[in-house]
């Protein structure tokens, strides 16, 4: 069984955590909702840190390379 102490060292921790989660929503709200709205992808790298990413790059294909001639 846990103490009491655990429990309440358990629940400060949970409370800790939800607030950093809060503050982290609250801080990349805005450019989250602006990259939404263009259908890109967003990825959580961190507390505050996002990547982006427009799947249309994954559509793009490199041009053909022309052999070169041997002489």
């Amino acid at each position: 069984m846990y103490s009491q102490g655990t429990k309440r060292l358990s629940r400060i921790k949970s409370w800790i955590q939800d607030l950093i989660a809060r503050a982290d929503r609250d801080i990349c709200l805005e450019p989250d909702e602006f990259a939404c709205r263009r259908g890109w992808t967003v990825t959580r790298a961190g507390f505050g840190a996002r990547r982006y990413r427009d799947p249309r790059f994954d559509q793009l294909k490199l041009g053909r390379r022309v052999p070169e001639e041997v002489s």
